[in-house]
C-alpha cells in the first residue's frame, strides 16, 4: 500500500469540462500554427522567398477565421470519452477534413474566378490536418495516464451499480480508476461484482477516501438510505470530495438517460422540468429549420429528376413514398421519402423497421440511405412545421402503440418535433431488436433534457460527416 500511495501523491484530476478547455486551447494552438505555416508558403513566390508585406496586400480578412471553422468541425471529438480513443480522433480529424474541403470547393466554383486563394487554403487544411492529430495524440498520451485520472468509488453494489461498472468496463481507455464498491448489505461485504470488490460500509467510507486518495463518489442506490450512509456521503462532500448522483453520471458518460433503471414517478419529478426551453432557443430553432428547408428545396428541385430517373430504372414505380408518422404531443402526420425498398414492401399489413442488410431494400436505395438523400423530401415537412431538422426520428403509428408497451416512458420522445437527423441517430445506426430502440430512446430522452443550439449544431455538424461518408443505414 505505502507504494501504491507513493505513486499516487501528486496527481492531478481534470473534469470532463477542464479537458475540452484543455483541448480547444491546443486544438486552437495548432491550428493557428497551420494557418502561420498556410500563410508562409502562400506568400512565397520562388521556394523559401517569402515576404510578410504580402499579408497587408492579399490576406483576406476571412483567412484569419478560418482555425476557428476547423475547431467547430472538430466538434465531435469534444466530447472527452472520444477524444481519448485514437480511432475517434482519426475519424473526427477526417470528417473535418472532407467537410473543410467540400465547403470550400462548393464556395470556390461559386465564386468568380482568381477571385479565392487556392494555395494557402489546401497547406492551412494540409498542416491542420497533421498537427491535429498530433496535438491529440499527446492529450491521448499524456491525459489516459493513470497521474491523470480520477481515483473513484460506487456507493451501492447493487442492480444500479454493478450495471455501471458493467459498462464502464466496455470502455477502453478507463475514463477513470475504480477503486471498488461500498456497501452496507454485510452480505456483499468482500464480494466481488464485475471484476471489483466491496472494500468497505459507510463507517470507513472517509478512511478508505483518505488512504486511496479517492476524487470522486459515485452514489448509485436507488431504494431507500441508511442515514449513516447519507451522513458518511455529506462528510465526504465537505471535504471536497465531488459526489455525482448516478443518472448524472450515466448522462455525463454515455450521454443517455438509464430509463431501465429510473423510478416510475421520474417523469414527473424530473424529466418535464428540465425538458422546457426558452422561447429564444425555440424561435432560432424554427428560423434555422426554415431556413434549412428552403436551401433543401434548392437542393430536391436539382436531384429529383436525377435520383427519380435512376429509382425508374432500379426498380419502377413510384419515385416517392408516402407513410403515416407520429409528430409533436402525438400528432399524426404524413412525410415523403425517396422510395428505397421494394414495392409492397409491408404487403402483409407488419410495420417493422429496417434491418441490417435488410433484403427489402433496393440496389440504388442502399446509395439513397447511406448518403442519407432517400430523407430529402421531408425538407417540405420541416418547411410546413411538421418536422425539425434535429429531432427524434418519426416513427410509425404501429411502432409507436408497440414501443410504448414494451419500453419506459417511451412516449416522452413526443414532447418535442421529430426531426430528420438526431442525438439518438448519429450514436446508433440500427435498431433491429426492442433492447437496440430502448437505447436509442435513451438518447433521444437526453436529447430532449440537453437540447441547446450547440448541441443542434453538434448534431448537424456530425450528420454531416456521415453524409459525406456514406455512414447511413
Amino acid at each position: 500500500m505505502s507504494v501504491e500511495k507513493n505513486q499516487l501523491k501528486h496527481r492531478w484530476h481534470f473534469r470532463p469540462e477542464e479537458r475540452q478547455a484543455i483541448l480547444l486551447i491546443g486544438d486552437l494552438a495548432v491550428t493557428y500554427l497551420a494557418l502561420f505555416i498556410g500563410l508562409y508558403f502562400w506568400g512565397q513566390k520562388d521556394w523559401l522567398d517569402f515576404s510578410w508585406a504580402f499579408l497587408g496586400q492579399r490576406a483576406p480578412v476571412w483567412f484569419y477565421l478560418l482555425p476557428f471553422a476547423w475547431v467547430l468541425f472538430l466538434i465531435e471529438i469534444y466530447d472527452v470519452r472520444k477524444a481519448n480513443r485514437k480511432s475517434d480522433v482519426y475519424r473526427g480529424v477526417g470528417t473535418a477534413a472532407v467537410v473543410s474541403i467540400v465547403i470550400y470547393l462548393v464556395i470556390f466554383f461559386l465564386s468568380a474566378p482568381n477571385s479565392l486563394p487556392r494555395r494557402g487554403v489546401f497547406i492551412f487544411i494540409l498542416a491542420a490536418i497533421v498537427l491535429t492529430i498530433i496535438w491529440r495524440l499527446i492529450y491521448i498520451k499524456i491525459f489516459t495516464d493513470p497521474m491523470f485520472l480520477r481515483r473513484v468509488l460506487m456507493i451501492g453494489a447493487g442492480h444500479a451499480g454493478s450495471t455501471l461498472v458493467s459498462m464502464l468496463n466496455e470502455i477502453h481507455p478507463a475514463p477513470f480508476i475504480l477503486a471498488g464498491y461500498i456497501d452496507d448489505d454485510p452480505q456483499k461485504m468482500g464480494k466481488e461484482i464485475n471484476g471489483y470488490k466491496v472494500i468497505g460500509d459507510s463507517s470507513n467510507l472517509l478512511q478508505l477516501i483518505e488512504s486511496l486518495e479517492i476524487s470522486d463518489l459515485i452514489f448509485a442506490i436507488a431504494g431507500e438510505v441508511r442515514p449513516e450512509l447519507f451522513q458518511a456521503v455529506l462528510n465526504a462532500e465537505e471535504k471536497g470530495i465531488e459526489v455525482t448522483s448516478f443518472p448524472t453520471f450515466y448522462e455525463q458518460q454515455f450521454g443517455r438517460v438509464p430509463i431501465f433503471l429510473l423510478e416510475s414517478d421520474w417523469l414527473l419529478r424530473t424529466f418535464i422540468d428540465q425538458s422546457h426551453t426558452t422561447g429564444l432557443y425555440e424561435s432560432v430553432k424554427r428560423l434555422i429549420d426554415i431556413t434549412g428547408s428552403l436551401i433543401g428545396l434548392l437542393v430536391l428541385v436539382v436531384l429529383f429528376p436525377l435520383i427519380a430517373l435512376v429509382i425508374l430504372i432500379d426498380s419502377g414505380t413510384p419515385v416517392l413514398y408516402s407513410q403515416m408518422r407520429v409528430g409533436k404531443n402525438g400528432r399524426p402526420y404524413k412525410i415523403l421519402k425517396f422510395r428505397t425498398m421494394i414495392q409492397d414492401a409491408e404487403k402483409d399489413g407488419v410495420a417493422r423497421t429496417a434491418t441490417v442488410n435488410d433484403t427489402r431494400i433496393t440496389k440504388f436505395g442502399k446509395i439513397l440511405r447511406r448518403s442519407h438523400l432517400d430523407e430529402l423530401p421531408q425538407v417540405i415537412n420541416v418547411l410546413k412545421g411538421e418536422n425539425s431538422i434535429v429531432g427524434p426520428r418519426a416513427e410509425q403509428i404501429e411502432l409507436v402503440n408497440q414501443f410504448q408497451k414494451e419500453i419506459p416512458f417511451y412516449r416522452a420522445r413526443l414532447l418535442v418535433r421529430p426531426g430528420l437527423t438526431g442525438w439518438a441517430q448519429i450514436n446508433q445506426r440500427y435498431a433491429t431488436t426492442v433492447q437496440d430502440t430502448a437505447v436509442k430512446l435513451e438518447y433521444d430522452l437526453y436529447y430532449i433534457k440537453k437540447r441547446n443550439l450547440l448541441l443542434d449544431l453538434n448534431i448537424i455538424l456530425r450528420t454531416v460527416g456521415a453524409v459525406l461518408g456514406f455512414k447511413g443505414l
